[in-house]
This record gives structure tokens, sequence and C-alpha cells, in this order.
């Protein structure tokens, strides 16, 4: 498969660089994969589509402030994570400046650059631990502004809990405490990385490699799975952690934590999500990947010429899509 086959247009305008008022007033997509049915509701008509023995699956991480500049303005970090308290895994920009032996001033902590890996990070220890209140929300480069004291809470969960990822889970941005309470949930974890904000850079496909990202599958939630008559994952990130897991163990799911790298892509057999919410994806990128494999390519581009037509809100702070 090519990367250019999951190409979309898109008017810029359509990117939602703030959200809403209120969370739950988006719009939804609906997708019936049987019929192909393509409906236009709202994010609060939810509950209209549950059924007795659905389990909604959603990611409870919590964003962590991860963007970093230097004292001079001149380098700007982003933390993927931490080898040791002092030892930070960190994207660089710009890269160039940053090689092997260079210095960073941030605070009163004093960094060097210890090596580089074969995806660019840079490994950078520090002669003491850094200052946290220093670090801001790592909001998507589309949005193309700097955080602000509303992101603090908009950009995460009614229900983050685990502190440990880059960007938010944004299918579960819509909830609100009420709609949580409506529908049946259960939560998993994984901590949103930086590779979120990478492209395929790959000609094809099935030549990306993934990023890493940890995991964690409470004894709760593997047992409410198995007990559901249909499992709704919320977002792509659920989806990611049931499928690993059906991928390495089949059923029933154990518990666990770990790491994953799965790469989902048309071709794919799920074995655990009968269903999805998820937001609108970037062109050419492994999201909408994942949702043309569960949906099938031809149907999901329909949807999104559908949505464009009709101005929908895309990405993060945008609106979402039920498949069912």
């Amino acid at each position: 498969m090519r990367t250019v086959d999951f190409d979309y247009p898109l008017p810029e305008e359509l990117i939602a660089d703030r959200p809403m008022p209120d969370r739950d007033a988006s719009r939804m997509l609906v997708v019936h994969r049987d019929t192909g049915l393509i409906e236009h509701r709202s994010f609060r008509d939810l509950p209209e589509y549950v059924r007795p023995g659905d389990r909604f699956v959603m990611n409870d991480t919590k964003v962590i402030p991860a963007r970093y500049f230097s004292n001079d303005g001149s380098i700007e970090l982003v933390r993927a994570g931490m080898m040791g308290e002092q030892v930070w895994k960190c994207l660089v920009r710009p890269g160039k400046k940053m090689k092997v032996g260079r210095a960073v001033q941030m605070g009163d902590s004093l960094g060097t650059v210890e090596s580089i890996d074969d995806e660019g990070y840079r490994f950078i220890r520090w002669d003491r631990p850094v200052d946290e209140t220093l670090g801001r929300l790592a909001l998507p480069h589309y949005m193309n502004r700097e955080s602000d004291p509303a992101d603090k809470e908009r950009y995460q969960t009614v229900y983050a809990a685990h502190e440990g990822a880059i960007a938010a889970p944004t299918a579960g941005l819509h909830f609100t405490p009420e709609m949580l309470a409506a529908v049946p949930h259960s939560f998993v974890t994984l901590h949103v990385g930086v590779g979120t904000f990478r492209p395929v850079k790959t000609e094809v496909v099935e030549e990306h490699h993934m990023h890493t990202e940890h995991f964690c599958m409470p004894a709760q939630t593997a047992q409410d799975i198995e007990q559901a008559q249909r499992v709704i994952a919320v977002g792509t990130t659920a989806v990611r952690v049931l499928e690993t897991l059906a991928t390495r163990h089949g059923r029933p799911l154990p518990p666990g934590e770990g790491d994953t790298d799965i790469f989902i892509y048309p071709g794919y057999r799920f074995r655990v999500v009968d269903a999805l919410l998820t937001n609108f994806h970037l062109p050419q990128s492994t999201l909408i990947m994942l949702v043309c494999a569960f949906a099938g390519k031809e149907l999901i581009m329909e949807a999104y010429r559908q949505a464009v037509e009709r101005r929908y809100r895309f990405f993060s702070y945008g609106d979402c899509m039920l498949i069912l």
C-alpha cells in the first residue's frame, strides 16, 4: 500500500485550534460498517447507540507539560521519556544545533547531549533535576499557537488519572462527567508519545516503523471486556492496547503492562474491538490508516468527504466519529 492513498483534501479553516465552549457540544458522524449508512448527529446522541452488554474502553492517561525551552529561547525540547531522574530522552528543535557534547541551560540546570539514537532522539544529562514548572503542554503543531491556561483543563479528559502522555487521547475529550456516567465503561492506560506528531515518511505503508508507547491493562478491565457483548474503544490509543494484548496472548486478555509498537493498517484482523469512537485524523497518518483498517478505506474516505463538505471540525479539538 502507498502512503499517498490515505490522503484527502482538507481546507485549513476546518482545523480546530481551540475547543468548543462545552465538551459534549461536538458533532458526531456515525458510520455503519454493515450497511454503509452515514449519519450526522451530535455527541450528545451517543447513549442512543448503546446496547445492553456494551462496554466502552477508555484511555485514562494524563497529559504532562513536556515542552521546554532553553533560557535563551534558541532550543526547544519535547521530553519523550526519562532514563533516570537526570537523563531525558528528547526531541529537539533545531536538531542540527544539538550534537553530542552540546550544552543547554534550562533554569538553573545545565544539560549535555550524551548520545543520539537512530530516530533522532537526544539523550540529555542534567547536572541537577530540571524545574518541571518550566514545562508547557506540547500542543499539536497544526494548532499553530502556544498553549494557554484554558488548555490545562480542556486538553485533558475528565477521567485522566495516570501522568505520562505527551498528547491527549482526543476521542475522550468529548466526555463530561454526566456522559461518562451514562455509559458503561472501563479504563486502560496508554501514555501517548511524541511519535503521535511524526508523519509517515515512507512511500510504502508497510515500511513505516511505529513509535513505542507504554500501556497498562488493569485486571478489572480485562474481566469487564471478556464479559461484554460489544467492546467500544474510545480512541485509537485504546484500540492499540486491546489489539496488542490480543495479538500477543489471544483471548481472554491478560492484565498487566508493557510496551507496544503495533501498527494497524488495512488487512489487519481485529480481535477485540467491535466499535470505535474516534476523532478525525491527519491525512496520510497512521491513525487514519487504523480507522481505514477497521471500517474499510472506501467507506472512511466517503465519510471524510462528507465531513469536509458539511464543515465538521477536524483533529484534536474537533468533532468525532462513531464507527459501528
